[in-house]
């Protein structure tokens, strides 16, 4: 059996998120489905992060094990000439049988996209969250960097997960300006389920605030979903790349 990994892109509007579910439309279905009708018998794919419905992924991997000899550039003409076209494998690779996408990988990338002007764009309405008040940028990029570090972030995992272990190490975390577009970037060894938006969330409430920072590190001492700020919207968030 070889091990094919996929590098992937995807737009998550029109998706239930990543995983597999009953009676929804996900990526992996989707992606499985494909492979299947392409080698003709059935095929299981892994992912290396279980996104949320609406969210995106510019870098998405998954691994799946097949006796097929199609060689890698063949499953990637024939994987983007059958999916469709909200969903593009970027890059197709043959690895080592003991390859997984989501247990090999020491890192994620995760970024938020923002629009931040008066009016809303039309052509960014489904990747970017619309938000016109000022962001105070300088601030907000201390707030993130205050992340920075081994934490218990269950401050900012959805209520209802089913994680015991909430702890996580965040290696980069930033807040940059380019234009009307402001982007929340997070490196970490790992995720909570709502991790990301939860933090961004929290920061556009907290970014103007005097003692921003105490607040912040209150919150993170709370281990209080209910401590920190509303989730941002779904999305702003996609998957950058994914590190091993």
């Amino acid at each position: 059996m070889r091990n094919i990994k996929l590098t992937i892109e995807y737009d998550g509007t029109n998706y239930h998120g990543w995983q597999i579910q009953p009676d929804t439309v996900t990526i992996q279905g989707v992606i499985q489905d494909a492979l299947t009708k392409i080698t003709k018998m059935p095929v299981q794919i892994a992912g290396a992060g279980r996104t949320d419905s609406g969210v995106h992924a510019a870098g998405q991997v998954a691994n799946f094990h097949t006796p097929s000899q199609m060689p890698p550039i063949a499953f990637q003409k024939a994987l983007n000439s059958t999916l469709p076209r909200d969903i593009v494998i970027t890059d197709v690779e043959e690895v080592s049988p003991n390859f997984h996408a989501r247990f090999s990988a020491v890192r994620r990338v995760y970024r938020y996209t923002i629009l931040n002007r008066e009016y809303p764009n039309a052509f960014l309405r489904n990747t970017a969250y619309f938000f016109p008040k000022p962001i105070n940028i300088d601030q907000a990029d201390t707030i993130c960097q205050s992340l920075v570090g081994m934490r218990d972030f269950s401050s900012f995992q959805r209520t209802g997960s089913d994680r015991c272990n909430p702890i996580c190490k965040i290696y980069v975390a930033r807040c940059r300006k380019e234009g009307e577009l402001v982007y929340f970037e997070i490196e970490a060894d790992s995720f909570l389920r709502g991790m990301v938006r939860a933090i961004v969330g929290t920061v556009l409430k907290l970014h103007d605030s005097e003692n921003a920072v105490d607040r912040l590190y209150e919150i993170l001492e709370a281990r209080d979903r209910s401590a920190a700020g509303p989730s941002a919207p779904a999305r702003g968030l996609s998957l950058i790349a994914v590190k091993y």
